[in-house]
């Protein structure tokens, strides 16, 4: 009987190939795990890339796990960063995981890609582990033991090879109908289409490329795609693109109050009525217990407390945290800050209290809670609050000691991982810090606490996300989770996270941080350090980690230096943010913008900022691409009107596209003002008609075979350059990124494409681009041609140029003007098919890639 993908277990391998090895460090050493034996493991003699081990099953299986076994102690040479490839193949494998290894001693464990895109397991036969970075970034690399898991039954295995076969002719016939697409064999493609019941693609994409390149019909075209973006056939393309950060100063009316300078204080935000809550701080000379709120939608602060320990609150605090229960509209407040003369045994209590927004009335729900079974007094620690489970999380934090204790140990000590139970008033000591005296014990469960961290709850995954942060003098770069259900820690390694390059924020710098539990998104904004000798990049930088990526990628990076305008009245003038510490962020997320409050900008040691500034994170929406789709429309409309009509030109330039234009813009209003200049531009080279185009570079002038065109070959690729870097900076004004790679990917296949594809063009309705039939039927010759191009032609840029010098009737000394006619017919033609081509394909590449034709082509698997 067949076995099924739960039937799991250790696949036996042999060492097929390998890039090097180091004295001893033999490649087959992997296939024994010998943790306690250091020469037990395979080395690299040099530490320059590409290392690598191929490993070979003893036949194809699925393999589905991938374990890495250790040396008992670290080791400089583990790998920090590799990836892994497999494939039936030796020269054609794909990735099937990148990431990396802890350096400890616990061997780990990965799961490996063992599908296809489209759902199918995936046999394979040779795994490829590439080293890309090790712990130690000048050492060679080691591997010191490797176990593939899978499934290698034989029927299970034929069965879903006969599936992968199938799948990739499925994948060669589409190739061969986007070839004979592209080159004009009408008759090839329908009867491949016919005898495989292979479609190259979603019949809208057909119908699109009908519509758009064979009849030309910008009309029924840009209403195709109305329908498209209506139905969300792009809104995945839109989810892929860049977030674009807009910071702005939120200023209240001058005569309103609004709460002063200061840093350390705390924000939070009830999602549910948009309202934040700001408490306390230090304003340079003392400690606050002000309670304010700020209305969002109406831009207003109103001052509820302004010495709230006269209320029954607590007195004044810096470095406290607080939450906000939506559920009984409560706000909790934790830790403070103490100078060394205030840590007096009377003074170093942990109280913890409680604010209802609805009555506007403080309590005091415990005076300490370290005796309770909660944390001891803290500060710079972190708080989230599960809602539904009615729980508060503390973690972290230094705890303060009496006056001079800490002198005189030398040492600090730092909080664990607590929770809070609001129901029943009652505190758990979850996880000690690593230095507890009970963290030896095998029963409880430590963790390596720090201060200035991050720590997020998201309230669908239930687990608690904890990264970055400072212990001593070792600035952390670790990412936590702690799921809260099944109280599990575990370490995510990011897949770019590789502290030695500057794709991840840096750590000791103060961090603020958000979530966005909806879009999967936590956000970070790093700022200025508070220890002086890091003050050497003194800049913002906002930074996005996708939880379903596990990636990180920064938003915004700014060169803001710290100046007047930052501390003065006259701050509205800064377009952004000046470096800080001691601030706070909150994110609306109803809103969908976050809002930052006050600060030290480190200069002076009594200066604090009262500055309020909105940071906006915004993609293109539908509008921006539907803008864009009809701009990239209508402008290929206009030129070919260019050629053949110019009145008609003009009145299209005035009313088309000149609605699609913001004409406020500079960029787009120079791009509208080129597409003017269209009509004014002399269309001779020479003595001979060049067509124009405005972004692209026309193809090789209609000069005589024996004309020499080199000279102009590299002005026209500088143009097409400038062109396509043209439209993509017009495209990121409009909001959109343009399609990246469109001409590369398929330029090279269309550019070769035989006279007979343009000649076959029915009639364009409503323009008048085409020539009259009987205008071509001199040039019969070269108009049915269906002679294949050489490659090498369509690199040049000239495969249609060839394909109608070498099939048309050979001109004479003295060639006719009739005959530079027809052949420039045939030319405006064959550039006008190209241009819709390509036009077509930009389009196709914003929608989804399970709708759309492959994106290779045959040419690119055919090596000369």
């Amino acid at each position: 009987m067949a076995g099924t993908i739960s039937d799991i277990k250790k696949l036996d391998y042999d060492i097929y190939k390998y890039s090097s090895y180091s004295s001893s460090y033999l490649p087959e050493n992997i296939r024994e795990d010998n943790p306690s034996n250091q020469t037990s493991r395979w080395s690299s003699n040099t530490n320059t890339p590409p290392q690598y081990l191929v490993l070979k099953l003893e036949r194809p299986a699925i393999v589905t796990k991938i374990k890495f076994g250790k040396y008992e102690k670290t080791h400089v040479c583990n790998l920090r960063k590799f990836k892994i490839l497999g494939g039936l193949e030796e020269e054609r494998m794909v990735l099937l995981f990148e990431g990396g290894l802890r350096n400890d001693s616990v061997p780990e464990t990965f799961n490996l890609k063992h599908r296809t895109n489209s759902g199918e397991l995936l046999p394979i036969k040779f795994i490829q582990i590439v080293p890309l970075l090790s712990w130690g970034p000048s050492f060679n690399f080691c591997i010191w033991y490797v176990e593939l898991l899978g499934i290698e039954d034989s029927m299970f295995i034929l069965s879903n090879l006969r599936k992968y076969n199938m799948l990739r002719e499925v994948e060669i016939v589409r190739l061969f109908l986007k070839h004979c697409r592209q080159q004009g064999y009408v008759n090839s493609f329908s009867a491949l289409q016919e005898e495989t019941g292979v479609k190259l693609e979603d019949e809208k994409m057909t119908e699109l490329h009908e519509t758009l390149v064979n009849r030309g019909d910008f009309k029924k075209t840009e209403e195709m795609l109305v329908g498209f973006i209506e139905n969300g056939l792009m809104d995945n393309y839109l989810e892929r693109q860049e977030y674009k950060p807009q910071w702005s100063l939120q200023l209240t009316p001058e005569n309103e109050p609004r709460p002063g300078r200061r840093g350390g204080h705390q924000l939070i935000i009830d999602p549910m009525t948009s309202t934040i809550y700001l408490y306390g701080g230090w304003d340079g000379n003392e400690d606050l217990s002000d309670l304010w709120s700020y209305d969002v939608k109406t831009n207003r602060w109103t001052l509820i407390h302004e010495r709230s320990e006269l209320l029954d609150g607590p007195t004044p605090r810096a470095c406290h945290k607080m939450v906000y229960d939506t559920r009984n509209s409560q706000i909790f407040m934790l830790g403070r800050y103490l100078d060394s003369a205030s840590r007096t045994e009377e003074n170093i209590n942990s109280d913890f209290y409680l604010y209802n927004t609805i009555t506007k009335t403080w309590f005091l729900i415990c005076n300490d809670t370290s005796q309770v079974g909660g944390p001891q007094l803290v500060f710079d620690h972190q708080m989230c609050i599960d809602v539904d489970k009615q729980t508060i999380y503390v973690f972290g934090g230094r705890i303060l000691e009496p006056k001079n204790e800490e002198e005189t140990t030398g040492q600090y000590r730092y909080s664990g991982l607590f929770s809070y139970h609001i129901s029943t008033n009652t505190w758990a000591h979850i996880l000690v810090d690593c230095e507890h005296p009970t963290a030896s014990s095998p029963y409880v469960q430590s963790i390596r606490s720090r201060v200035t961290h991050s720590m997020l709850f998201h309230h669908k995954h239930r687990k608690l996300y904890i990264f970055g942060g400072q212990r001593g003098k070792d600035y952390m770069t670790d990412f936590l989770i702690y799921d809260v259900n099944t109280n599990e820690l575990s370490n995510m390694t990011p897949e770019n996270n590789n502290t030695d390059t500057k794709n991840v924020p840096q750590s000791g710098f103060t961090q603020r941080a958000t979530i966005d539990c909806e879009k999967d998104e936590i956000y970070v904004l790093t700022s200025l350090s508070k220890e002086k000798e890091r003050r050497d990049l003194n800049i913002n930088s906002f930074w996005l980690f996708s939880l379903s990526k596990k990636e990180w990628c920064c938003v915004y990076k700014s060169e803001h230096s710290n100046g007047e305008n930052c501390y003065q009245k006259s701050q509205n003038t800064c377009h952004e943010p000046c470096p800080r510490y001691a601030h706070q962020i909150v994110y609306d997320t109803t809103n969908q913008v976050h809002f930052l409050f006050g600060g030290n900008p480190g200069t002076n040691s009594n200066v604090r900022l009262d500055d309020f500034w909105v940071l906006r994170l915004e993609k293109p929406n539908r509008g921006n691409i539907l803008r864009y789709c009809k701009y990239l429309l209508r402008k290929q409309e206009y030129e070919e009107i260019t050629k053949n009509d110019p009145l008609s030109a003009i009145l299209y330039l005035q009313t088309k596209l000149y609605d699609i234009i913001d004409h406020s813009d500079p960029v787009q209003l120079k791009e509208f003002h080129k597409l003017a200049s269209l009509l004014f531009k002399s269309d001779t080279v020479d003595g001979e008609t060049e067509p124009t185009s405005l972004l692209t570079c026309p193809l090789a002038s209609t000069a005589s075979a024996s004309a020499p065109v080199g000279g102009n070959k590299h002005k026209q690729q500088r143009a097409d350059d400038d062109g396509h870097k043209e439209e993509e900076n017009l495209a990121k004004v409009m909001r959109v990124e343009s399609p990246k790679s469109v001409e590369e990917a398929d330029t090279s296949s269309i550019s070769s494409m035989s006279s007979s594809d343009c000649s076959q063009n029915q009639p364009q309705q409503g323009a008048a681009t085409q020539q009259p039939p009987e205008k071509l039927e001199g040039n019969s010759s070269a108009a049915n041609s269906t002679v294949p191009q050489k490659p090498n032609a369509a690199k040049d840029g000239d495969g249609g140029r060839a394909a109608i010098e070498a099939n048309a009737p050979t001109p004479s000394t003295s060639r006719s003007s009739g005959g530079m006619a027809r052949n420039r017919a045939i030319d405006q033609q064959f550039e006008m098919k190209i241009r819709r081509c390509l036009l077509f394909n930009k389009l196709v590449d914003l929608m989804p890639e399970a709708l759309c034709q492959p994106k290779k082509n045959i040419s690119d698997f055919v090596l000369l």
